[in-house]
């Protein structure tokens, strides 16, 4: 039997507006995704291509702060939550900036997210051993801290950062496909498979992001990871949808696209 990698599916809060970017979250459960990572947006955004640029320059627009986030994230997780025995619900994973932690604070930071319902931190820019605390108070609290390696990592530094000695090895590991900005498709050749090998070989579960918009790409990719994270593509299809989109075409239009790139 064929092994089929789990999806993440990213969205960002605020996006275009509360409302409807709620809309688009359960669109995206809804369709399969077996995780969500959920972006905080922040102004001055380090990895992020254009359409994320743009979604997080609107979701500012519409008013986001992060406390209106975890507003947000608790009425998401309660919408998601199963009413029956029926599957349970995609854990959310709350991914941002260094720059919106530690304004607000670390530890508060990690507080919130866990009591709003996040099941884990993405923060690209905050990594051991200069994560101001960010691990420990993810663990404080029962989140799951997900570094972020791209392509070219030493393979003393990627030890590092999953090794136990400091603490619980962390159970996720977050690598990019491609160095650069998210946005542009990836092709999948020898260079991002001997990648994806060499971090799964650290003991995580390793979640693949950056350019993955067909499911020819899911399948090249599928044997050779845990998770596939998906991100501009569901950004560009609320930006073709346009500011007019209503909450029901919006859950329709991104529960059809996980279903695409998912396959039976």
């Amino acid at each position: 039997m064929k092994h089929k990698a789990s999806l993440m599916a990213h969205c960002v809060a605020y996006f275009p507006d509360a409302r409807r970017s709620l809309a688009a979250a359960r669109g995206l459960a809804r369709g399969g995704a077996d995780y969500l990572e959920v972006q905080f947006p922040f102004s001055d955004p380090t990895a992020d291509g254009p359409a994320i640029q743009t979604a997080c320059h609107q979701a500012l627009e519409s008013g986001f702060t992060v406390d209106l986030g975890f507003e947000w994230i608790r009425r998401l997780a309660a919408e998601l939550r199963p009413q029956t025995t029926e599957k349970a619900p995609p854990p959310i994973f709350i991914m941002s900036y260094a720059n919106l932690l530690v304004r607000r604070g670390v530890e508060r930071f990690c507080r919130e997210a866990a009591e709003a319902g996040a099941a884990g931190l993405i923060v690209p820019d905050l990594l051991p051993p200069e994560d101001e605390g960010l691990y420990a108070a993810c663990r404080k609290e029962g989140l799951e801290p997900v570094p972020v390696v791209s392509p070219g990592i030493s393979d003393r530094r990627l030890a590092a950062l999953t090794d136990d000695r400091a603490g619980p090895r962390p159970k996720y590991l977050y690598t990019t496909l491609r160095r650069g900005i998210t946005g542009g498709r990836t092709e999948v050749g020898a260079g991002q498979v001997a990648h994806l090998q060499r971090c799964r070989a650290v003991g995580a579960r390793v979640m693949a992001g950056f350019g993955i918009e067909s499911p020819e790409q899911v399948e090249a990719l599928a044997p050779h990871t845990d998770t596939l994270v998906v991100g501009s593509y569901f950004v560009k299809q609320l930006i073709e949808l346009g500011r007019g989109a209503e909450p029901e075409q919006i859950e329709s239009r991104l529960r059809q696209g996980v279903e695409r790139l998912s396959g039976p």
